[in-house]
């Protein structure tokens, strides 16, 4: 009989320097974060990260795209969910430190399912 894996499905908006990283890697893990980036945010629902990448990584860097992936629930469940502005705005807060062990915690790989501004064509592992 099959175990069961529980994830926990979430979002992360990325930019176009973020996503050739993660496409360079083969997809199954983020880049470490940068001196100046303490804490990795992903989000709990595609229209938030949809709504960061469209409003906010198009404006900072002309292009945004959403990502999608599972993590291990039993990770998750060390880190509180956080509020970000309104209710439908959650995210997790992880430290920079602890993003290795985050990776480790993705069950499958990264997909884009979104993407806008210029140079705005998916990946071929989009759907």
């Amino acid at each position: 009989m099959d175990e069961q894996i529980d994830t926990v499905t979430l979002w992360r908006p990325v930019g176009p320097e973020e996503l050739r990283l993660i496409e360079g890697s083969g997809m199954p893990a983020f880049p470490p974060r940068l001196p100046d980036q303490p804490i990795f945010y992903p989000v709990l629902s595609e229209a938030y990260a949809v709504q960061i990448a469209r409003d906010w990584n198009v404006r900072a860097s002309g292009s945004g795209s959403v990502t999608r992936f599972d993590v291990l629930k039993s990770f998750l469940d060390r880190y509180r969910m956080e509020h970000a502005g309104s209710k439908a705005h959650l995210e997790y807060w992880i430290p920079a430190e602890d993003l290795p062990e985050f990776n480790s915690a993705i069950v499958g790989r990264i997909e884009v399912t979104a993407a806008f501004g210029k140079d705005a064509n998916l990946p071929v592992n989009a759907e």
